[in-house]
């Protein structure tokens, strides 16, 4: 839990506590608000151009013309360079160049015009575009002094920008210091461009550069000033706190390099000035062999690391391998993880910071907790998860964990923010979580997994819902997704059941989407059908809003309808239309449907007619962690009340053909972390109210959910027969696994396969010898939609 914060007086950090005193405090004050994780961004560095107006007396990167081929690269260099960098896995492109050298140099203006622009802004906004549209990796420009409508127009091509105050102090900027002779470095002009950012609503980056003369008081100056423009606007959302390396050729050659001592006194301070929750940069490059002490001061990021490109502004100090930096990093207690060049909670807070025409860039970098995607894993498409890491001699685990997952184990319900925790886990924490829900599921439900004979029949796709990530539904906003639209006739739905039943099926599960013409006399007219095409067969039909949707057009309660739903024939619910219970996310979602306290009476009312269903979340979408973990609140309390869920099953989003995907309004679906998680994670957080945690194969793959069963699932479902949602998303696993294929796949598993009704019973000799002997499907029969209508 994060403590309650109040900044340091500035008398306090000027003369108060010792140096290991105060690395103490800024470690625990990061700890609380960023926990395990210290963060970096993979990126190409693109130096548009090295031509400055300004001479900072330490810089090395700034150039004059003749000292150059050219003074801007061109459209395809630019170009080549970003694409070597996506190439290489990158996700970010940095842009470094010198501040408007078209002020100073006529070789600038001439450059510039001969490649059609009238100004270095003008010509770094199209060459970020150019990067964003042709590779999809999100430019961070860091271009100097600007304005806010300076601002505004790179906005559009550009998630975050960076200007480095380096320091507040106007006496450096006087003859004989650093900043003489270079206008842009005047401290009121950058603190102006600072506010400017606020203003223009840009997530900036901003920091001080350590031992260039400065006063330990000049760095507090610097830093309050900082925070003052925070507080205004809330746009700053990291600091680099950036050590002076005193490089050959530059009038500070012979300046020493600060003492270590310096660069964590600053480090600490800045984190007890800004809190947990601000991000603190060191470079990793310029601090090799002692990268544990920065940690230890209250870092909790490395910034920009490049598997292509030098560090054109310190190109002697090479950057460290990635490995190696996951290895010191782990050496000092903490998880190396990948982000973007925005952070998590600035993409969080959606367009407030970010132009609207870049949040598809976002979204399809990014995971549900802002950080970058670790897998291209994608749901109903991959056909096998990524590898799994190779197992360290030791684990690290982090302070508390192995407590909250005692209390879980337990069966004691965890709260919001611990389920959220469990979520978030990374790294050797995340194996901790899967490994806890495993034991626990072997301590339930013992090696055996369980699976039904079953046919899926959804009878319509046409829908009058417009819920933004069905693929499946057919309306006039989505006559160009797969398939046309089609009602099944009675007839259909009884040859349908009879098949079924003849190759050993114990259950239909029957659904589709909200036909405007269908009644609540629709539906008991379905199950009538099924009944009596195999009166012994188990109806497991219809949503939380095909129930609703049927009371309401016949005008009676949801509780009478079910009744005479079950006089009809009705066994048991599907817990589908779920999606995320949480009134957030379905705002953005499903706005028109059920909301999550009208699903979950729906679902109660059956619960207290006796009739059970499942449960099911649709993840991997726009919703974050903090929505998984009210979702499984809200369904772990309402079996604590009823008892009546049989089972939980994770439906992972399947994006490729999803209309908000489409449109880029939604991530690829979960990355694989997450699929594991959210099994294990459900397994521990429902314990011991809903015992059975199911994999869908359909989603996963048939590895994915091997892998899956070993991560807290004992369930692996219906063997289908038919399935038409996941497949109209874009889905390409199969429509069938038969009883042989699922006992095979369970037994590679090193588990005991088990064939189940849908209440999780044994079904008769009977019914499982007929499983095993079953014909092959007839053909499909649909009626086009437009006749029904026509004939209703």
């Amino acid at each position: 839990m994060k403590p309650d914060w109040t900044p340091p007086g500035r008398d306090a950090l000027s003369t108060g506590e010792t140096l290991p005193a105060l690395m103490r405090e800024a470690a625990a004050l990061r700890d609380a608000g960023k926990g395990q994780l210290v963060t970096y961004s993979r990126k190409v560095f693109i130096p548009l151009t090295e031509l400055c107006r300004d001479v900072c007396h330490y810089c090395t990167y700034a150039k004059t013309p003749r000292r150059l081929d050219h003074a801007y690269l061109a459209p395809e260099q630019v170009l080549a360079i970003a694409q070597a960098g996506r190439d290489a896995g990158c996700r970010e492109a940095l842009f470094t160049l010198g501040d408007k050298p078209e002020l100073r140099y006529r070789a600038a203006r001439d450059a510039l015009a001969a490649l059609g622009y009238e100004s270095t802004l003008q010509y770094v906004g199209a060459m970020a575009r150019l990067v964003l549209e042709e590779t999809g990796l999100l430019p961070h420009l860091n271009p100097g002094v600007m304005s806010v409508d300076d601002y505004r127009r790179l906005r559009p091509v550009a998630p975050s920008m960076g200007i480095m105050l380096e320091s507040a102090s106007a006496r450096l900027a006087e003859r004989g210091g650093p900043h003489f002779g270079s206008p842009d470095k005047q401290p009121a002009a950058r603190l102006a461009a600072i506010a400017a950012a606020g203003e223009a609503d840009v997530a900036l980056t901003s920091g001080l550069l350590i031992g260039i003369g400065e006063t330990r008081d000049e760095r507090l100056d610097s830093l309050y000033a900082l925070r003052k423009l925070h507080e205004r606007h809330g746009h700053i959302q990291e600091i680099i706190l950036q050590n002076f390396v005193p490089k050959p050729g530059t009038k500070m050659a012979q300046a020493p390099a600060p003492p270590l001592e310096e660069l964590l006194w600053t480090i600490a301070v800045t984190r007890l000035v800004f809190g947990p929750d601000m991000n603190i940069q060191a470079p990793p490059n310029l601090n090799a062999g002692r990268l544990d002490e920065l940690v230890a001061a209250g870092i909790n990021d490395w910034g920009g690391v490049s598997p292509v490109t030098p560090d054109h502004v310190n190109p002697e100090s090479p950057w460290p391998q990635l490995e190696a930096l996951a290895s010191d990093t782990r050496a000092a207690g903490k998880t190396l993880t990948e982000r973007l060049t925005l952070y998590p909670e600035y993409i969080a807070a959606g367009t407030r910071w970010v132009d609207p025409s870049l949040m598809p860039a976002l979204l399809r970098h990014c995971d549900a907790g802002g950080l970058a995607r670790e897998d291209d894993w994608a749901a109903g498409i991959s056909p096998v998860p990524p590898p799994e890491p190779a197992a360290a001699a030791s684990r690290q685990c982090a302070p508390g964990l192995p407590a909250l997952l005692d209390k879980a184990t337990a069966g004691t319900r965890l709260d919001e923010r611990e389920v959220t925790r469990l979520f978030d886990a990374r790294g050797d924490d995340a194996l901790q979580v899967i490994d806890a829900a495993d034991a626990l599921r072997e301590r339930v439900n013992g090696d055996t997994v369980t699976f039904v004979v079953t046919r899926n029949i959804n009878y319509t796709n046409l829908c009058q819902y417009k819920c933004r990530f069905c693929a499946f539904s057919k309306g006039k906003t989505s006559e160009d997704l797969r398939g046309a639209p089609y009602v099944l006739n009675l007839a259909e739905i009884e040859r349908r059941t009879a098949e079924a039943w003849d190759r050993g099926a114990t259950e239909v599960c029957l659904q589709g989407g909200i036909h405007p013409d269908f009644t609540g006399q629709t539906y008991l007219d379905v199950c009538r059908a099924v009944k009596r095409a195999a009166p012994d067969i188990h109806v497991h039909a219809f949503s939380a809003l095909e129930i609703s949707h049927g009371a309401e057009t016949l005008g009676i309660p949801v509780a009478g309808f079910l009744e005479q739903l079950q006089a009809a024939g009705l066994s048991s619910l599907p817990g589908t239309a779920a999606e995320i219970l949480d009134e957030e996310v379905r705002r953005e979602i499903c706005p028109d449907k059920l909301s999550t306290g009208e699903w979950l009476h729906v679902i109660r009312t059956a619960h207290e007619a006796g009739l059970r269903t499942t449960s099911t979340i649709m993840f991997g979408h726009r919703e974050r962690p903090v929505h998984w973990a009210r979702h499984l609140l809200a369904l772990r309390d309402l079996q604590a009340q009823t008892g009546g869920i049989t089972e939980f099953v994770p439906l992972p989003f399947v994006h490729t053909e999803a209309p908000m995907f489409r449109r880029g309004e939604a991530r690829p679906g979960p990355t694989w972390r997450e699929a594991l998680l959210m099994h294990a994670v459900a397994r521990l957080v429902l314990h011991p109210q809903i015992t059975n945690v199911q994999a869908s194969w359909v989603k996963l793959g048939a590895e994915g959910a091997h892998r899956v069963l070993r991560a807290g699932a004992n369930d692996l479902g219906g063997t289908l027969m038919n399935e038409s949602i996941s497949r109209a998303a874009g889905a390409s696993h199969g429509q069938e696994l038969a009883p042989e294929q699922m006992e095979a796949l369970i037994e590679a598993a090193g588990r005991t396969p088990r064939q189940r009704t849908t209440l999780y019973g044994t079904p008769t000799d009977e019914r499982i010898r007929a499983g095993r002997a079953a014909a092959p499907l007839e053909a499909l029969q649909f009626q086009p939609a437009k006749q029904y209508r026509a004939a209703s």
